[in-house]
Parts: structure tokens; C-alpha cells; sequence
């Protein structure tokens, strides 16, 4: 992990610029075995000569065999040890949609899902449906009232939302209820410490009156929390990094978990392509010293299970890749956060293929393209993504000697 201690001691205002582009979930398998990957099957010839001119490697998010959730990948791509600095989804998705969350209050993150007569979850994200169906369910659950807290939910996208408790003596420390599986129910709200069974009430009694409101909503005919978190108060980017830092993102979470670290979040339009991503650094690429450009369908295609999809994704981001480097970033690291794999439809714990451009500086390697296989042939080999951002700023010209 980056030291923040050491890492305000090297820093210097001046340098380079960077920009990390993550592809969400970008990392896989074949379908069949020896087969390629999504990222190898997808026609990527710019990618290809980034990973030819630069350096290829593969990035753990956590460590060997542990498979992660999207909001600590991100925060190792950051620098933050996501062990020391733990984040619950709640108050990512909370943030990234304008929801303040203090540190007194408790926000959770909500999916709607669709039950079957006995209670049993048959999807556990009700379909996918419109972000305009899950507002018109937020709003009535937005009739709710509780006698210890004060809720306030709101609409995310498509089938998520947030909750947030306002009130006293309220604590995070909370069991999620989502199974993570469909064929059961939704898990009770249960305290995962003594002082949190006050808050464990309340979100119970919140959730015993949200069910008959959405009992007649089919797909979106239920729903599971999950995530109950707090602001963390984590370092932020222009006190550890010295940098001036935009992101660039499409989904509400990585917004806000970009807000958490200290980042200027750009305006994005729920239907941007990632050309039109790429044209909003571009336009603001004389103002930030850092850019976080987020891709998400990558990661969505992965967990439909849809091989042909993901692999489209990818190319397309390859296709609108040269209006990236018209800024002439002076290091350009291309990743994911997490691997998923379409062939098993959720996060898993596979190294992510890494790229790290810098014409300057980088040493080119055997590599002569970007996908799981060439990169186990990179100078950079398997590390931890916490060592993305010292790396980064090194080739940017930002880092000081250490020492005499």
C-alpha cells in the first residue's frame, strides 16, 4: 500500500499527469478451457501497442485467492490498504447521489429483487429494471416514518438504492440481509455488536413496513440491505498525493467513493459512452493533475454471465481509446478493479491484467498484448494494486528521493 506518511514527505506539486482507466471487473477465464478471455477475445489493437510500448503486469486487489467487493478494489487502486480502511457500500452509493452521510448517522445500500410466493428470491436485482421504476419505489417508501430516526431513501440506478438513518445513539455495526443467493429469503437485520441493537430495531421496523408497500411491485417486489456504513473520514488525495484529482464516472458508487478520497467528481450523463467520458477529461484536462476515468459494463456483462457482451465492451472502450491519448497523458495505467469472469457471473479473486504506460519512462517487456496471458509475461508481474498509485506517480515525476 502507498505509506501516507512517507508518500507527504516525497510528493511534489509538479510533475506529470496521470490517468487510471478502469475497466470494472475487466479480468476473466475462457469460456472453455484454453480458450481466450473476454479481455484476449476482444479486437483491442490499441490496447496492443500501449502494452507493447509499455509495461504489463497483473494487480491482487486484497491478496491470493480473496475475492473483493467493488469499493475496497477501488480503494487499492487508490493506495488505501482496504483492510485498514474499510468502507461499507451503503454510504458509497449514499455520497455518489448526493446523500450526506455524518458520522453519526447509518446508510445501507439497497437492491430491490423480485420473490416468489413462499418469500424466496428468484433475482436477486428484480430484473434490472429502470432506474425511472426503482425512483417510483423509492418515493413510496419515502411515506415511511420511524419513531427513533429519521429515514431518507433515495434511487440509484436501475435496481439499487440507498437508505439512510438520521438519529441518536445510531450504529453502523450491522449484518447485511442480502443472502448473496437466490432460493431463500432475505435475512432478518441482525447487530453485529451489542451497541448496535438499537439501530438493528430501527432498520428492522423499517423494513417490516417497506415489504406490504412493495408486496404488489413484481419484479421489484422486494428488496435486501447491505453495506451499513458511516463516513470513514479517509486521507485525502491532495494531502497524501498533492495531487488535484478528477473523476470521471458514470455509477453513482464509484462517484461516491471518488468524493471519499478527496476527488472532484465531474458532471456525467447516466447514458455516457466511454467516448464521451474520454471527451470530458479532455476538457478538463488543464485543470486536475490526476484523472479516475471509470468504465462499468465490463463488469455488468461479466456478472449476466454474457461473454459476447463483455468482449464488446471492451472493444469499445478500445475504439474511443485514441481520444484519451490526444491529451498526451504522461502515464496512463489501464486496469480493472476486480476480475469478473462471465463463466461464473460474479467477482472472483483472479490477478487483474494491469497496463502502465509512460513514454518517458517505462521499460518496455516481452509482452505483445493486453490480456491475462501476456501480462504473466510483464516486468511488472503479480502485485498489489495499493502499489499502483506510488508507481504512477513515480513515472509522473512526482515522487522525491528517499533518503540521502
Amino acid at each position: 500500500m502507498a505509506n501516507f506518511d512517507l508518500m507527504r514527505q516525497l510528493t511534489r506539486k509538479d510533475g506529470g499527469k496521470i490517468v487510471l482507466l478502469v475497466m470494472d471487473g475487466v479480468g476473466g477465464l475462457p469460456v472453455e478451457h484454453g480458450g481466450p478471455t473476454a479481455l484476449e477475445a476482444a479486437a483491442t489493437p490499441n490496447m496492443d501497442r500501449l502494452a507493447r510500448e509499455g509495461s504489463v503486469g497483473l494487480t491482487n486487489p486484497i491478496g491470493h485467492g480473496i475475492t473483493p467487493g467493488s469499493g475496497p478494489a477501488h480503494l487499492a487502486l487508490f493506495g488505501y490498504d482496504p483492510l485498514t480502511y474499510v468502507i461499507g457500500r451503503g454510504v458509497l452509493e449514499s455520497f455518489g447521489i448526493g446523500m450526506l452521510v455524518g458520522p453519526d448517522d447509518v446508510a445501507a445500500r439497497g437492491n430491490f429483487c423480485s420473490l416468489d410466493e413462499g418469500g424466496l428470491i428468484t433475482d436477486r436485482r428484480a430484473g434490472r429494471i429502470p432506474t425511472e421504476k426503482g425512483d417510483e419505489l423509492c418515493q413510496l417508501l419515502s411515506a415511511i416514518e420511524l419513531s427513533g430516526a429519521e429515514p431518507e431513501v433515495r434511487a440509484v440506478k436501475e435496481y439499487r438504492f440507498a437508505l439512510v438513518l438520521r438519529g441518536e445513539r445510531l450504529d453502523a455495526h450491522l449484518a447485511d440481509t442480502d443472502p448473496q443467493q437466490v432460493g431463500v429469503a432475505p435475512l432478518p437485520v441482525q447487530a453485529l455488536r451489542p451497541e448496535a441493537a438499537h439501530t438493528a430495531e430501527l432498520v428492522q421496523e423499517w423494513v417490516d413496513q417497506a415489504r406490504p408497500i412493495l408486496a404488489g411491485h413484481a419484479p421489484a417486489n422486494g428488496f435486501t440491505l447491505r453495506g451499513f456504513s458511516s463516513d470513514p473520514n479517509l486521507p485525502k488525495y491532495a494531502d497524501v498525493y498533492q495531487l488535484k484529482a478528477a473523476c470521471v464516472a458514470v455509477y453513482p458508487m464509484y462517484r461516491g467513493l471518488s468524493q471519499l478520497v478527496g476527488m472532484e467528481v465531474l458532471p456525467t450523463d447516466p447514458h455516457d459512452t466511454p467516448a464521451d467520458e474520454f471527451d470530458r477529461v479532455a476538457a478538463a484536462w488543464d485543470t486536475y493533475d490526476f484523472f479516475f476515468v471509470h468504465i462499468k459494463y465490463t463488469d455488468s456483462r461479466g456478472e449476466d454471465g454474457d461473454f459476447a457482451a463483455k468482449v464488446k465492451v471492451i472493444e469499445e472502450v478500445d475504439v474511443a481509446l485514441p481520444r484519451l491519448l490526444e491529451v498526451n497523458p504522461d502515464v496512463l495505467v489501464i486496469t480493472g478493479d476486480h476480475s469478473t469472469p462471465a463463466k461464473m457471473r460474479s467477482h472472483s479473486w483472479h490477478p487483474v491484467p494491469t497496463l502502465l504506460w509512460a513514454p518517458a519512462t517505462h521499460r518496455p517487456d516481452a509482452a505483445q498484448a493486453y490480456g491475462e496471458t501476456e501480462c504473466l509475461k510483464g516486468s511488472l508481474g503479480i502485485f498489489p494494486a495499493t502499489e499502483l498509485m506510488t508507481l504512477s506517480l513515480a513515472h509522473a515525476g512526482r515522487l522525491t528521493k528517499f533518503g540521502a
